[in-house]
């Protein structure tokens, strides 16, 4: 598959869960490819999260590739490190190391001459036909203006840089946000600390779920019998998407009545204290939120050296966190476990397509993207678990499988020389926002609570509808909702302004 100016070439940024999966589906078909890193190793967020009790909170099973099931999974829900070094290990094992250049950041991509030219923050460049995107979506820490932060005489740090270098032996430590990573940290360390206090901003509803450890037996029956574990991912994909996946796209759904009930029961049942159990229940619909997995943080939370803060942080001093109502809680550690700003996708990189067009201008609002993997006036530029998407109800590797190979069916196009670059049509990408827009203020996300899932509008910026449509929509393109253009007819920029 030659171009005029030479081989086909695709470049991939980001070495994280899509970026292994574009790099062996490309070298599967003899593709050119390059894939840029800006980290010594792989593994994206499960390189970067390393923080005591990180896990996935989608069942192992369904959190692999499709192509590379993992029978030796040590739990139901595993924790990080192990997924960490599944996805070394499937890296190592399809010899795509050789086509990563790791410690390599890219700094800007720009469209000229029919091309997209890549230029890293050293200074090297590269030319590429494709680019695919696979910079993940939990990737860039938030970390709020909370005054006198950096006057604080201890360490300070984010989940998602934890320092291992800081022992948490009989230290006071603050934890500040209640998201799936402070929950995750409060039951793994509250033994090991002498005081602990976690400051809550808004209640969580926490789903009780065992984390069984997978029997040796089992794992050995999943690696003498292949396709009895494909059935058993299959058959935990099917319940996953008709139950709690199709229940939070729905807030009229007898699904999440279940969930309600127990999740209040778990509540009611682990903390005695009818005080503190009143602080910790939410206002809002369960599933309004990010719906929190753990089988210990009641437990954690109620033990005699843990405390929930709830007043507002007022300011942090040099000795600790001072709250409104006038409270100094004396600290010797801090840990930010404050989420991730979920608007960036790409960016910071600089993106700069047809007729000096940037991305930063065309999302200066909000990140959209038509089916979360095209953008308008930005030729044979894809997008992996982009703008839009299902980031909040499906494992995400499932996801960016789907997506793969849709894109490879629009690059197909190009192979078969019907056109040698293709974006997503303006007109398409404004219908599916507006068909997005209208279905998402149906789902539970929008039914009175506060959460990383909304947009600047107060609507859920992801994907709204059950996996089935997914499914459905990234099988096969609609090729009427894409220009399909040569060398000669790039889209100018009064097309992508407007």
């Amino acid at each position: 598959m030659k171009a005029s100016r030479g081989p086909f070439r695709f470049a991939v940024i980001g070495a994280g869960m899509a970026g292994i999966l574009s790099a062996i589906k490309l070298r599967e078909r003899g593709l050119d490819c390059v894939v840029y890193e800006k980290a010594d190793r792989v593994g994206g967020t499960w390189r970067a999260n390393t923080y005591p009790g990180v896990a996935c909170d989608v069942p192992s099973q369904l959190y692999c590739y499709s192509f590379a099931q993992n029978p030796d999974w040590s739990h139901v829900f595993s924790p990080g490190g192990e997924i960490f070094e599944y996805l070394e290990d499937v890296a190592a094992s399809f010899g795509v190391l050789e086509s990563i250049r790791f410690g390599t950041e890219i700094e800007r991509l720009d469209f000229r001459d029919g091309r997209w030219h890549l230029t890293t923050t050293s200074g090297e460049t590269d030319t590429a036909d494709v680019v695919i995107a696979a910079t993940g979506v939990l990737h860039h820490p938030f970390v709020p203006e909370i005054d006198g932060l950096g006057r604080f005489t201890g360490p300070v740090f984010h989940s998602a840089n934890w320092d291992h270098g800081v022992t948490l032996d009989s230290q006071r430590v603050g934890i500040v946000g209640t998201g799936s990573s402070a929950i995750q940290i409060v039951g793994a360390i509250v033994d090991q600390v002498s005081e602990l206090r976690l400051f809550q901003r808004t209640a969580q509803w926490v789903l009780p779920m065992d984390n069984p450890a997978i029997s040796d037996e089992d794992k050995e029956r999943y690696r003498s019998n292949p396709d009895e574990l494909a059935a058993a991912r299959d058959r935990l994909g099917h319940v996953f998407a008709d139950t709690f996946a199709a229940a939070v796209i729905d807030a009229e759904s007898p699904h999440l009545k279940v969930l309600q009930d127990m999740c209040t029961e778990n509540l009611e049942q682990h903390v005695d204290d009818p005080e503190l159990r009143e602080r910790l229940r939410p206002s809002y619909q369960a599933g309004c939120k990010r719906l929190i997995v753990s089988p210990n943080f009641y437990d954690a939370i109620t033990r005699p050296n843990a405390g929930l803060v709830t007043d507002p942080i007022l300011a942090v001093e040099p000795d600790g966190v001072r709250t409104a109502d006038g409270v100094l809680h004396e600290l010797d550690i801090l840990i930010l476990a404050t989420g991730f700003r979920v608007d960036r996708f790409l960016r910071p990189i600089t993106v700069i397509g047809p007729d000096e067009v940037h991305l930063d201008d065309l999302w200066a609002d909000r990140p959209s993207a038509y089916l979360s993997v095209s953008i308008p006036g930005f030729p044979n530029l894809f997008l992996l678990n982009g703008p839009n998407g299902p980031v909040g109800n499906f494992s995400l590797i499932d996801v960016a499988e789907l997506q793969f190979a849709y894109i490879m069916q629009l690059v197909q196009a190009i192979f078969d020389e019907k056109c040698s670059h293709i974006a997503a049509t303006r007109a398409a990408a404004e219908a599916f926002e507006a068909e997005r827009t209208a279905a998402a203020r149906n789902t539970v996300w929008v039914t009175g609570c506060r959460s990383w899932y909304l947009d600047d509008r107060g609507i859920p910026a992801a994907w709204p509808w059950t996996m089935d449509h997914f499914r459905d929509v990234m099988r096969e393109p609609d090729f009427a909702d894409f220009d399909l253009r040569d060398d000669t007819a790039i889209p100018d920029a009064s097309e992508v302004r407007r």
